[in-house]
């Protein structure tokens, strides 16, 4: 009997940049890539949601802060709160951060430079929806390109919530860290670009222990649903 393929929705906003890419990534790791309009009101036919890279909106005010307003966002807001798996990658990571929904900020980088190249992570926590593939300590190679990458984290985080942290921090993020979860672990944001490091031929195909993991954790969503 064949395994379901999990509804997996990419949302879209305007300015978004890595949409089409989230979409393949996700294809071909199995799940069923649904594309989400940013003016879109109900996800309750997916299993899980991604917010992609890119500049939402121009990123005008603040990186995600006019995205935090948008219809798709507060259904993503409600998805979470009902238990949902949410992954924001990039400016994913800064609009559930400007929506509230994982804790901190992402300010501009240490460098004030715009920063485009591989980095190494360290996984600090594997027991999580998006990381069931990997293991504690385990290092991934994954690119990052941003300006506003450094995050940081409100006082007293803590510390089961950070997921992974930079081996060699390029954007002099707070403690090294380069992705967070809420506390429930249902919720995710790094900044790096697993969907940029799913075929080897791209030189490395660490980010798709990421999502191959949410592809995972959705799929039992779905057969729980069935």
């Amino acid at each position: 009997m064949a395994m379901p393929r999990p509804r997996i929705g990419v949302v879209t906003y305007p300015g978004s940049q890595d949409d089409r890419d989230a979409l393949w990534a996700l294809a071909a790791l199995d799940a069923e890539a649904v594309p989400v309009w940013h003016e879109k009101r109900d996800l309750s036919r997916l299993d899980a949601v991604v917010l992609p890279g890119g500049f939402s909106y121009g990123d005008y005010l603040r990186c995600g802060a006019i995205a935090r307003f948008s219809p798709a966002t507060a259904a993503v807001c409600e998805f979470a709160e009902a238990g949902g798996l949410v992954l924001g990658i990039c400016n994913g990571f800064q609009i559930l951060c400007e929506a509230g929904l994982l804790p901190g900020a992402l300010l501009r980088n240490e460098t004030l430079r715009f920063v485009c190249r591989d980095a190494r992570l360290r996984v600090e926590r594997n027991l999580l929806p998006f990381t069931s593939r990997c293991t504690a300590g385990q290092l991934l190679v994954i690119p990052v390109k941003h300006g506003d990458g450094r995050y940081v984290p409100p006082p007293g985080l803590d510390p089961a919530q950070v997921v992974l942290r930079y081996v060699d921090n390029p954007n002099g993020s707070i403690d090294g860290i380069a992705g967070v979860c809420n506390e429930a672990g249902n919720v995710m944001g790094l900044m790096p670009h697993p969907e940029h490091a799913v075929d080897p031929l791209l030189g490395s195909d660490h980010g798709a222990l990421i999502l191959a993991s949410l592809v995972d954790s959705a799929r039992r969503h779905a057969l729980a649903a069935a």
